[in-house]
């Protein structure tokens, strides 16, 4: 009687464990179609901004590879950007990656004001030597230069000095 009982449970124990690898690999597979599917979608955006937002992550992590072993980088920058990289691949987020368009909008802001820290330590030739995307993306992100700053004021300010919006 206890011989058939162990097998029983062993049975079903193999049966639980059977079932809940069929399941993961269901799980899986639909993560990789979904996956799939979101890149063929993303190949298929036409030239603009969803198109540049769809690879800004992408291109981020690239220039972090390429500052990380770029001499011209000061190691305050490398590790702005490194924080970032870490932010990005951390599973805990502040808006669940799964939330429809505001998702991932937690990793892209604070990617974004990384590359601005880092933006204002390293020479903006550097940054755009090792940005793989549309240069004009990356000039959107980081503004215009201070040094350009202060000979060109922004339109927008001087409107809003002279009492015009």
């Amino acid at each position: 009687m206890l011989h058939s009982f162990s097998y029983q449970s062993l049975h079903r124990w193999r049966a639980a464990i059977t079932r809940w690898l069929e399941l993961v690999l269901v799980a899986l597979a639909v993560m990789v179609a979904v996956w799939v599917l979101l890149v063929v979608l993303a190949a298929r955006l036409p030239a603009g901004l969803l198109k540049d937002l769809a690879g800004f992550l992408p291109a981020c992590v690239i220039l972090a590879r390429r500052l990380r072993s770029d001499p011209r980088v000061p190691w305050r920058a490398k590790a702005a950007v490194v924080v970032a990289g870490l932010w990005v691949l951390s599973p805990v987020d502040l808006l669940p990656e799964f939330l429809p368009v505001i998702g991932p909008l937690d990793d892209v802001v604070v990617v974004a004001l990384a590359l601005r820290y880092a933006a204002r330590r390293v020479p903006r030739e550097v940054l755009l030597e090792a940005w793989p995307g549309d240069p004009r993306l990356l000039e959107r992100l980081l503004g215009t230069p201070r040094a350009a700053a202060g000979r060109q004021p922004d339109r927008d300010v001087e409107g809003r000095r002279r009492g015009k919006r």
